[in-house]
């Protein structure tokens, strides 16, 4: 049974052609992998079924049951509610339920209403009450403690402000509130960004168990390998339908690309002959009509395109001149903005070093960088950096709003480069002309992740502080950002929650909830 059709779908931004005539169903407890590069259009398919984006062409049609919860890159919270009372709001149609059952209550107690419009309430009463207790709306705090637990809220408190938590603890927010909504059909962007690996193995188990159907989109190859099992790919503005994970896929679509590139060569070569042929005999008079036969089948004919092959990135940091033995030596170092995240801390970093840093959300990864590179104040102790620094940082997010183009944000960074040197750039990152002359807030999170690494690789640097950076990259952008550090010759300092992203090549590992145990 389907639950969703797409039929003939195209969009575009301006001269840029996302999606061209896409159509696919999703069936009843199928559950579905959209894959592709940066910038192929995962995300904006997504805003088109959800009905946050309209198409250019085509339809989109929901069946009448269908209850869709989405998780997008950019959902937010609002200010001033505690994490239970975020969760709880899961349940808001439970609640409405039973305000108008109260209600029904209050006006059946009035002795003079009419003993037909008694028993009409009791009736809307009873099949209320049925809807809550088969929602199972008295146990709604059981279940909300269960799945906080599992992704890891427990342990931040449900009580704490969501104001207060940082961007992966309101991430983990929003995805259980997603999760206790319990939608006939779940759609997740990204859903394991800035989750830690002990919750994204509960997610696995949690999706592989899910009994609705979902659509997720990730760059994340074993997540997807565990909960799927149809793969959508999309390529070159075209969706393309597989079954089966996405190793499964990847075999079926290297079969598929060699198969296309050797009826395009066959068909080239077959052209060339009839072309020869033509260009021999149309002249003579003996063979001119089997020229002219020749060539109507040559106009006949649909003449097959070379498959494209995508631009891969292919990233290179600059190196600065050697820093002195040590890039910084913090004494007695405090993490914290009003409150401390950490009990005093000396630590130590030399160069040629290569550090990733791990541990839950929260417990101030990102807050140990920023103090490290001076841009906020330790609550106690100190650090000191060492001689010949030439730092470069990669913040977690950028802004959503950045109306600046993709060259316009090389250009505010870098005026002294010409037009060519800053096309050149993007370039070799695989963005090509429509990307970087497209605003920044229409940029994929990926294609935007690219921007960033863009602007820091035209810097000459001895220390690389990178806060996520794998976070929205695909695949062939995540391998090859691994390969340039392994290449780079400085000291690097890396926040991850992807342990085989950065394991083979690292010197070592600081777990920062291990610095967390006694906080003062």
């Amino acid at each position: 049974m389907s639950v969703l059709n797409v039929e003939n779908v195209s969009h575009g931004f301006g001269a840029r052609k996302i999606l061209e005539g896409a159509s696919f169903r999703l069936l009843k407890g199928e559950h579905v992998g959209f894959v592709g590069a940066n910038g192929e259009g995962k995300s904006t398919i997504l805003n088109i079924i959800t009905g946050q984006l309209e198409p250019d062409e085509g339809k989109v049609e929901w069946s009448n049951r269908a209850v869709i919860g989405y998780l997008d890159q950019h959902t937010v919270l609002t200010k001033g509610k505690t994490i239970r009372d975020a969760l709880r709001e899961a349940f808001q149609p439970m609640f409405a339920l039973e305000a108008e059952m109260l209600a029904f209550y209050d006006k059946m107690s009035d002795p003079d209403l009419p003993e037909e419009e008694m028993n009409r309430m009791m009736e809307d009463v009873g099949e209320i009450q049925d809807l809550l207790d088969h929602g199972g709306f008295y146990t709604i705090d059981a279940k909300i403690e269960d799945l906080a637990n599992g992704l890891g809220l427990g342990e931040i408190g449900l009580d704490r402000d969501v104001f207060d938590l940082s961007g992966g603890q309101r991430s983990k927010v929003l995805l259980t509130k997603l999760l206790l909504q319990n939608p006939t059909v779940l759609i997740l962007d990204e859903p394991t960004n800035y989750l830690d690996v002990q919750h994204i193995e509960w997610l696995t188990r949690f999706l592989q168990n899910y009994e609705n159907s979902f659509i997720l989109v990730s760059h994340d190859i074993p997540f997807l390998n565990d909960v799927v099992n149809v793969i959508y790919h999309v390529e070159n503005t075209i969706l393309t339908r597989y079954t089966g994970n996405y190793e499964q896929f990847q075999q079926m679509h290297m079969i598929k690309k060699s198969q296309e590139l050797r009826a395009y060569e066959r068909q080239k070569q077959e052209v060339a002959k009839v072309e020869d042929f033509i260009a021999r005999n149309k002249a003579r008079v003996a063979t001119r009509g089997m020229a002219n036969s020749r060539q109507k089948r040559l106009d006949k004919m649909e003449i097959l395109e070379k498959p494209r092959e995508k631009m891969k990135p292919v990233f290179q940091f600059r190196e600065a001149r050697t820093p002195g033995r040590f890039v910084f030596e913090a004494v007695d170092l405090v993490l914290g903005y009003d409150d401390p995240l950490t009990k005093p801390v000396t630590i130590s970093l030399e160069r040629g070093q290569k550090i990733a840093i791990c541990g839950v959300n929260g417990v101030g990864k990102s807050t140990l960088l920023k103090t490290l590179l001076g841009k906020i104040t330790p609550i106690s102790g100190q650090s000191i950096l060492g001689d010949n620094l030439y730092p470069g940082y990669f913040e977690q997010e950028s802004s959503q709003h950045n109306t600046k183009t993709a060259m316009e944000e090389i250009w505010d960074e870098y005026p002294g480069l010409t037009n060519f040197e800053v096309r050149a750039a993007l370039a070799r990152c695989a963005l090509t002309n429509e990307h970087i002359t497209s605003q920044m807030m229409i940029l994929s999170g990926g294609e935007n992740a690219k921007v960033r690494l863009c602007k820091l690789m035209l810097r000459e640097v001895n220390w690389l502080v990178l806060d996520e950076p794998t976070n929205h990259l695909d695949v062939e952008a995540k391998a090859e950002l691994k390969r340039a550090l392994q290449e780079f010759k400085g000291t690097v300092l890396l926040v991850s929650h992807e342990p085989e992203f950065y394991e083979d090549w690292v010197t070592g590992v600081w777990n920062v909830e291990e610095w967390t145990t006694k906080i003062i």
